[in-house]
């Protein structure tokens, strides 16, 4: 019996930045019944393009199970503002929310901020490592019955149940609790992006955080030895999806990509990139997603409802759920303010 495969697409298209472009292509994603879509995004004026976690926020009331996973970048932000905007993303598309890691690196970037000057890849990379452990502590700070919202008492959030982050790291120092409730999923989906050969930072980064990886390998022999690799650091709960070109002109074209896929071993799934995105999405709907349905290797439809459910990864319990530092106990009034932050 053959193992169903994971997959998920890009949805970039510089130039285009109207929400009924982005819609229509999360659409067909979703009608192929693809786990999530990503869309990139950084702070250059070029390509044009809309900010990725405020269009994703757009198509959540637009779609209805794929999951959506904008990129947002961990330099010149503050991991604090991340967390929350991710787990609002969780919220309104109902445990549909990931997260793209990315790093910012130009000089153009770091001018638009007049902050500081680019600092090199790893150090990058050793940032965010630190910015996706905020947020996971963020995300975990409220136990998931931390809401009372209790008319008759007049009690709103029962504060026992509220937990300081306690970050102290190279690169920020965060209190906490966050001022969001646990997102649904309990934390947004992690995705790196990751090619075999990759900076040790950023290797280090997705097997320590990343629940997802779209892996660049120049072929399959390398793209199996580098799951393999990736695995035995991260162990079997990291899904690997190995990115793959999409351009389906053709029904032969959409025939070779089906055989490709079946072929390739080692790795969960695939990260699709289409060359035209409008054209090889609704290719890849309407021809190869049911070529692969009657080999077993993809779902018939969504059976679950989250992200997680999606990816078959479990939902992980609050690291404080046990603790025994609550907020309540702890902090004298004047502290008990949500995250305070420095970097």
């Amino acid at each position: 019996m053959p193992r169903q495969l994971h997959f998920s697409a890009a949805l970039d298209s510089p130039g285009h930045v109207r929400a009924d472009h982005y819609t229509a292509l999360a659409r067909a994603a979703e009608r192929a019944t693809l786990d999530f879509v990503t869309l990139d995004d950084s702070f250059t004026a070029a390509p044009h393009r809309p900010d990725a976690l405020a269009a994703f926020a757009r198509l959540a009331p637009a779609t209805g199970r794929i999951g959506l996973v904008p990129a947002v970048t961990t330099t010149h932000t503050e991991p604090f503002h991340t967390s929350i905007s991710v787990n609002t993303l969780d919220w309104v598309s109902e445990g549909r929310a990931g997260w793209l890691v990315t790093v910012s690196g130009t000089e153009e970037e770091a001018r638009a901020f007049g902050r500081r000057p680019v600092a090199p890849p790893p150090e990058l990379w050793a940032e965010a490592a630190d910015a996706v452990e905020v947020a996971a502590r963020l995300w975990d700070s409220w136990e998931d019955d931390a809401e009372i919202r209790d008319i008759a008492t007049g009690r709103f959030i029962d504060r026992e149940k509220l937990h300081y982050t306690d970050f102290q790291g190279r690169y920020f120092s965060v209190r906490g609790p966050s001022i969001t409730p646990r997102p649904p999923q309990g934390r947004p989906v992690v995705v790196v992006a990751l090619a075999a050969d990759d900076l040790p930072e950023r290797t280090a980064l997705a097997t320590r955080y990343a629940d997802v990886v779209l892996l660049d390998a120049p072929g399959p022999d390398a793209a199996r030895a580098a799951a393999d690799r990736l695995r035995l650091q991260a162990g079997e709960q990291l899904r690997i999806l190995l990115r793959l070109g999409l351009a389906l002109p053709d029904r032969a074209a959409a025939d070779a990509l089906t055989e490709r896929i079946a072929r390739t071993g080692g790795v969960d799934g695939f990260h699709l990139v289409p060359a035209d995105p409008g054209r090889d999405l609704a290719a890849f709907a309407d021809r190869v997603a049911p070529a692969l349905r009657a080999r077993g290797l993809l779902r018939a439809r969504y059976t679950g409802r989250t992200l997680r459910d999606h990816l078959g990864l479990a939902r992980p319990a609050s690291r404080y759920a046990a603790g025994p530092d609550p907020v309540a106990a702890t902090a004298p009034a004047a502290t008990r303010s949500p995250a305070e932050v420095s970097r």
